[in-house]
């Protein structure tokens, strides 16, 4: 039985930087355009509130979690991606030890 999508819900950072832009780009672009026409108000609006809506629109979403039953089967190309342990500092120091070093003669 397929599964019902879930539109997934705004998050608080998406409400903050859409409802911000509004209001910003409301002030911003009356007082640039100095119109009192009640035609230009509403066009500023609309057009404030369009630029809200893709601004929290393009905030990034977190990542949602998803259970390992339902997790199909890691690809090689995601093992590959697998993060290494960490290189000791011992190792590191002395890797860079060995290398010779090359200074400019004063001039």
């Amino acid at each position: 039985m397929p599964r019902p999508t879930v539109t997934p819900r705004p998050t608080a950072a998406q409400l903050a930087y859409g409802s911000c832009t509004v209001i910003c780009s409301t002030f911003a672009m009356l007082l640039l355009s100095q119109t009192s026409s009640g035609v230009g108000i509403a066009i500023i609006a609309v057009a404030a509130l369009a630029l809200g809506l893709l601004v929290a629109m393009t905030v990034p979403m977190p990542k949602s979690r998803v259970v390992a039953a339902d997790r199909p089967a890691a690809e090689p190309a995601e093992a590959a991606q697998t993060p290494q342990a960490p290189v000791p500092a011992a190792s590191v120091a002395a890797v860079a030890s060995e290398r010779p070093v090359h200074e400019r003669a004063a001039s």
